[in-house]
């Protein structure tokens, strides 16, 4: 099954050639700066199974994690639209879930960094909470 998404604006589209491994819900400061003072919604894919269309501005920094991540964004409209694990490699890139065309597709299975979420953050109580990135 393929998966797709977009910017806000349209410039950037693309596509995913697999199913996700897994979705959750993140507050670390990084992503707090990102989403305005919210978390991030993210569903995770095998890298290597998107393809983006569109020129995509992106940023380097080291998080919280001490993971370098780049995070890929549409210069026009500032859609947030991933981020990814440059090193240590291997690992899922993050796809926002509002961009995705079907937001159904997979609901978060847990809330990371609830140590930096601010006291009055909502946190599923559902979904178990990992205080920083899970293992």
């Amino acid at each position: 099954m393929s998966h797709s998404g977009q910017c806000f604006c349209g410039l950037v589209t693309y596509t995913i050639d697999a199913e996700p491994v897994g979705a959750r819900t993140c507050w670390c400061r990084d992503c707090q700066y990102i989403a305005s003072g919210s978390a991030t919604n993210n569903i995770l894919f095998p890298e290597e199974a998107v393809t983006f269309s569109g020129e995509i501005g992106r940023i380097e920094k080291i998080a919280d994690s001490g993971n370098q991540v780049e995070r890929g964004f549409c210069p026009q409209c500032g859609s947030q639209l991933f981020s990814r694990t440059i090193e240590p490699a291997g690992a899922p890139i993050r796809i926002r879930a509002g961009t995705l065309d079907d937001t159904e597709l997979l609901a978060p299975q847990n809330v990371i960094w609830t140590d930096s979420a601010p006291s009055w953050a909502v946190l599923d109580p559902m979904l178990p909470h990992h205080p920083k990135a899970p293992q």
